[in-house]
């Protein structure tokens, strides 16, 4: 693989399924007249999330450019579906990864997941559709029924409320400016309350708060928990609000076809030049996309590496990638993720040894 890379040099790599015959002779396989059809057989179940798809309400970026004032979208993305995989699934090998631009990618890379139809990772991938919007429809959430479903519910206690309000509202100063905030007035099916709010916000538009936003979503709370008992519609206002502006935007068709691309880990992006690194899940808050380290950082480092060393030394000694910033992302990779899944596939191996090994004594003694 080395030696292939080395002769190639590919701007990146890209990984797709295990496919039922060698894809260098599919072309073979059709035109012979065979039976045997090229088709897939195994491939991750793969999620991918874009911050281009938040650009209606984060106004620090837009496009490619990202920051972290709207990075915490990628961590809320991250806590919900990470934990909805595990819960909820029962998945256990689950790898985070950069994309080295504007998002981030999960390989999902149990047996079982591997396995999964397309019409099985289509029907798990509606298990995250919630976010409905688009820019003809003003209510982008719909959160019906008397009672939430506990995914949700979870999801929201535990992260899309308190990430809302202790960060996107004032990192995104959502109801800071009346083009804003009218957007999200817009989802509210109560004209009196909307009517109510645009009065105290234009009114007080010198407010001695130190963050508006902030203040005016409290204002905007009372408002709406006060008027509760005008009907079911504003029940469940503030929560289908939240989660319009934090649920995970999930790319569905990434996830849904087991032919579908996506770029390798440790891959340079070819358009940043920053490497696609693991991201640790449960330390995901710490995650910085702007200190990543880039193939031009390497470089530098390794260089610094061999000027370090004698000449004699240098012919005898590889250029070492322990030196250098990438070393850290390589260790995590190795450790939380690729030890466990090779500990879990010598398993299933083995267990099946076992098992073919029981059924031939069965007959043998029958």
């Amino acid at each position: 693989m080395e030696s292939s890379i080395r002769d190639r040099c590919p701007y990146k790599i890209d990984i797709g399924a295990v496919y039922n015959v060698d894809p260098a002779k599919r072309t073979a396989y059709a035109s012979s007249g065979s039976e045997k059809v090229f088709a897939p057989v195994e491939r991750e179940l793969v999620f991918d999330v874009d911050m281009t798809d938040y650009d209606d309400i984060r106004f620090c970026c837009t496009g490619a450019d990202i920051c972290l004032k709207c990075w915490p979208l990628m961590t809320i993305a991250i806590k919900v579906l990470d934990t909805a995989l595990r819960e909820d699934f029962g998945f256990e090998h689950i790898l985070w990864v950069y994309s080295g631009r504007r998002g981030v990618h999960c390989w999902v890379c149990d047996v079982k997941a591997r396995r999964l139809t397309n019409e099985q990772r289509a029907a798990v991938a509606e298990y995250f559709r919630v976010y409905k919007g688009n820019e003809n429809n003003t209510k982008k959430v719909s959160l019906g029924g008397s009672a939430m479903h506990p995914s949700l519910l979870r999801a929201y206690v535990e992260v899309l409320r308190p990430f809302f309000e202790d960060q996107i509202l004032s990192n995104q100063g959502l109801l800071q400016f009346e083009e804003r905030y009218g957007k999200l007035l817009d989802m509210i099916q109560d004209d009196g309350i909307v009517a109510q709010a645009q009065d105290r916000w234009q009114s007080s538009r010198r407010s001695s708060e130190t963050d508006v936003s902030v203040a005016r979503w409290k204002q905007l709370k009372n408002l709406l928990e006060s008027g509760k008992h005008k009907g079911s519609g504003l029940r469940r206002c503030v929560e289908e609000i939240i989660f319009s502006y934090t649920y995970p935007r999930v790319d569905f068709e990434v996830s849904k076809h087991m032919n579908h691309l996506l770029k390798a880990p440790f891959c340079v992006h070819p358009k940043t030049g920053r490497i696609c690194v693991p991201i640790d899940a449960e330390e995901c808050d710490r995650f910085d996309p702007t200190a990543v380290p880039t193939v031009a950082d390497l470089i530098e480092e390794l260089n610094k590496g061999e000027a370090s060393l004698s000449n004699v030394a240098q012919n005898q000694k590889e250029r070492d990638i322990s030196k250098t910033s990438l070393m850290k992302s390589i260790e995590l990779f190795r450790t939380q993720f690729l030890n466990p899944l090779l500990k879990s596939c010598k398993a299933d191996v083995e267990n099946s040894y076992t098992e073919k090994l029981h059924n031939t004594q069965t007959k043998l003694d029958w």
